[in-house]
């Protein structure tokens, strides 16, 4: 029979300490976290559980801030490994991630761990960096990333993955990559990364180096040939409690106005309200912290 999948409770503290410290030497979870894990709003953590017996956990830790579920931590018991057990609990901790609107998800593993680490490649998930003296014994974690679709879908498109060179270029990083997966041809490097940084940032030597504000990403991609329909939640000026000085504050203002202004003018679709995951799932979707772009060729 296989085995059960379900959300943690507090009655499993006792199994969840026994098999924490017999996985991991160090940097294992107290009690005292893993009653705090269990109790939290942003957190959700499943067992596997067969006869009774937990065989493994998963936690998942998720941030109000942005769209990615962080997977904190995951062990299963030493007599359940090979069994797929490891597998059920990674699919279990992404169809939560993704009904809780978290299409992206995260995770660090030791550089060691060549287990964790063909388990979570052969799932899908890429490395995308480094954290050096990360662990309790000074180990390197390797950084591992999966972006998340829905489970129906029968044809996906694939978004590429381009890692932004810059603290600052996050929005035109983001852009890049779902333009490349509508337009193969297209080339991801440094020069356009900042070409469009500049045309959708708006703060411009004010501040230092500034963010990218949904009306102009949404022009950037008209610009080179994309439909693109764009989905506001807030209606006052993006990145503005960025900067303190009212000078500046009303120089990011004109700049605002003046994109949207052109946006009006050019007819892109405007809607001020969230998107929901599952909406348009036949267009390739860039995901930001206050606004999302929907485009299509």
């Amino acid at each position: 029979m296989p085995c059960q999948i379900r959300p943690a409770v507090v009655a499993d503290l006792n199994a969840l300490v026994a098999l924490e410290q017999g996985c991991f030497e160090t940097d294992q979870l107290s009690r005292r976290q893993f009653r705090y894990m269990l109790s939290r709003a942003r957190a959700k953590t499943l067992v596997a559980e067969e006869a009774g017996q937990l065989l493994g956990y998963v936690l998942l830790l998720f941030s109000k801030a942005t769209a990615v579920a962080r997977l904190y931590s995951i062990a299963v018991a030493d007599a359940a490994r090979g069994r797929g057990v490891g597998r059920a609990l990674v699919s279990a901790a992404e169809q939560v991630a993704w009904q809780t609107e978290r299409p992206f998800v995260r995770l660090e593993i030791r550089v060691d761990n060549l287990a964790s680490r063909a388990l979570f490649e052969g799932l899908g998930y890429h490395q995308f960096g480094v954290l050096s003296d990360y662990y309790e014994d000074h180990m390197e974690a390797l950084r591992y990333e999966k972006t998340l679709t829905p489970a129906t879908t029968t044809e996906q498109t694939r978004v590429p993955f381009y890692e932004q060179t810059l603290d600052f270029t996050c929005g035109s990083s983001a852009l890049m990559m779902a333009m490349k997966a509508l337009e193969p041809t297209l080339v991801l490097d440094r020069t356009l990364e900042l070409r469009i940084w500049r045309e959708a940032t708006t703060i411009f030597m004010t501040s230092g180096h500034g963010g990218c504000g949904p009306f102009g990403l949404a022009l950037a991609a008209r610009r080179r040939g994309f439909a693109v329909e764009l989905y506001v939640n807030d209606r006052g000026v993006p990145l503005v409690d960025s900067v303190r000085s009212p000078e500046k504050k009303e120089v990011m203002r004109l700049v605002h106005e003046d994109m949207l202004d052109e946006v009006i003018r050019l007819g892109i679709p405007l809607t001020y309200g969230t998107l929901a995951l599952d909406e348009g799932a036949a267009s390739t979707r860039c995901y930001f912290e206050e606004y999302a772009l929907s485009l299509c060729k």
